[in-house]
């Protein structure tokens, strides 16, 4: 049996059969593993063919000796079926081994700061994720579960998968197809979209769920604060921790990244996807990221908007302009305008947050974030920004 210790974390790589004529051997060689008191235990299944009863009891001795659930990976089909009737997936962390699929030739439907998605064929798309690892695809089915029992109306994802060095989750859509490409191939029903994208954001920002099955917005942006101190100091992490602290406690869904190119239409409905980063907050939360892909980045980031909501660039912000006339009921350019610049600063405050969420491109711009829109836009607004979450 092979192990591996990296950052107090011991994996068992578990290999061949395991039943009465080498299960002793294989619980000295897994106890002889922790004699330095690792942090965690992780065992790798993917070439264990074969458990027996006498297998099973020195997986209840491991979980003894821990106090704890062992999280086993890459578990096969037929180990998986002799965990689950002997009651052992309720006593470890069982992963099943992921199905491996290719998306060469494969259309790309829309791309963001976490990952592509790609049509698989005409019924299936699938989205991978950058660097993200199987803990963030597991976090996506469960929202989309969350999502399903409240009502909300999204894509339910059915299988994970792998796809090289990448996680996956793939989605059953049959005859869909994105919002933005629906509004870019059919520009005369611009408006009836529109009204469907409106109505699809208002359901979502009077949906409460108060069972804990959904992070709270103001955990994630603490988190992601507490991650700045490569650029910023401690005051100016307190000073942000200062403003999250007084935005106001709210049990409604935001998305978090709602453009048209996270939406699916099929059969006349409007269905979410990306579904990995919904949390509760106010809703000025979801409509301060609309405004950053439909009316900002339509100006100022034209390719990466592009790509992210699948429309041209004119077109983008004529949708972020109707959505937000439609959705907030100001018709008047002056007062678009004065609104425009409240979610501007909701906007720099979460561009900010966002360089500690790990994005590749927050980061690679995180210094230059710090200077010109922490310390001349957010830090200067400290007092107006919890209040905008409240009110707007």
């Amino acid at each position: 049996m092979r192990t591996v210790l990296e950052n107090g974390t011991v994996t068992l790589f578990l290999e061949g059969r395991i039943d009465i004529n080498n299960a002793p051997q294989t619980e000295s060689e897994i106890f002889g593993a922790l004699e330095g008191a690792p942090e965690r235990v992780v065992i790798d299944a993917e070439k264990l063919e074969y458990i027996s009863s006498a297998g099973l009891r020195v997986l209840m001795k491991l979980c003894k000796k821990l106090g704890s659930p062992v999280t086993m990976l890459n578990v096969s089909r037929d180990v998986y079926e002799i965990l689950e009737t002997t009651g052992f997936t309720e006593l470890l962390d069982v992963q099943k081994a992921l199905r491996e699929i290719s998306v060469e030739g494969c259309e790309i439907i829309g791309r963001g700061g976490n990952g592509i998605v790609y049509r698989l064929d005409e019924d299936k798309i699938v989205k991978l994720y950058f660097n993200q690892g199987p803990e963030l695809v597991k976090q996506e089915q469960q929202f989309a579960r969350t999502a399903l029992i409240n009502d909300i109306p999204t894509v339910i994802p059915y299988d994970t998968v792998r796809c090289g060095d990448k996680y996956g989750v793939v989605f059953e859509l049959l005859r869909s197809d994105t919002l933005g490409h629906i509004i870019s191939r059919e520009p005369q029903r611009l408006d009836e979209l529109t009204d469907q994208y409106v109505a699809l954001a208002r359901s979502l920002h009077s949906t409460h769920i108060k069972d804990g099955a959904v992070p709270d917005a103001r955990d994630l942006m603490r988190g992601r604060a507490a991650r700045l101190d490569r650029w910023c100091s401690q005051e100016e992490i307190d000073a942000l921790l200062g403003i999250i602290g007084k935005i106001p406690a709210c049990d409604t869904v935001i998305h978090g990244d709602l453009h048209p190119g996270n939406i699916m239409m099929q059969d006349g409905e409007l269905l979410l996807i990306d579904l990995a980063e919904v949390t509760l907050g106010p809703k000025v939360f979801d409509l301060a990221s609309i405004y950053r892909d439909m009316i900002v980045g339509a100006r100022v980031n034209t390719e990466l908007s592009q790509q992210s909501v699948g429309m041209p660039v004119d077109m983008i912000e004529k949708t972020g302009q109707l959505f937000f006339v439609k959705y907030t009921g100001i018709t008047d350019p002056e007062e678009l305008k004065a609104y425009f610049d409240k979610l501007g600063l909701i906007f720099a405050f979460n561009t900010v947050l966002l360089c500690g969420a790990g994005v590749r491109d927050a980061e690679a711009r995180a210094q230059g974030i710090m200077d010109n829109l922490l310390r001349k836009v957010v830090l200067p607004n400290k007092d107006a920004i919890p209040y905008l979450f409240s009110v707007m």
